[in-house]
């Protein structure tokens, strides 16, 4: 089983939260940026994937989410304070009916 990550590249004041938060000792450097990688299963990812077309993961297993998908992920990072988060946040951010035709009645 192999491991995913989403990425989540840090400014400033996304670093500051992180070290409110006491997880500053998470920051990695990844391609000449500070980020934090976000640990997920197999079936997390199968649901990403499904939940946002188009979305890649490079060599290292790594992706990067569309912007309000990652900004909910980090919120969430923030307020429990870890982040091995993505059993609770992929409910937040999946939506199984995204791209799927609404069903109309028949009559």
């Amino acid at each position: 089983m192999a491991d995913y990550f989403i990425n989540i590249f840090l400014n400033d004041e996304k670093i500051q939260k992180l070290t409110d938060a006491g997880l500053a000792g998470n920051i990695k450097e990844i391609d000449g940026k500070k980020a934090i990688q976000v640990k997920a299963s197999d079936k997390e990812q199968k649901k990403m994937v499904k939940g946002f077309p188009g979305l890649a993961f490079d060599a290292n297993n790594a992706c990067v989410l569309p912007e309000a998908a990652e900004n909910t992920v980090f919120d969430i990072v923030c307020n429990m304070k870890t982040i091995d988060v993505m059993k609770f946040a992929i409910m937040k951010i999946y939506n199984p009916l995204a791209g799927k035709a609404p069903r109309t009645a028949l009559g």
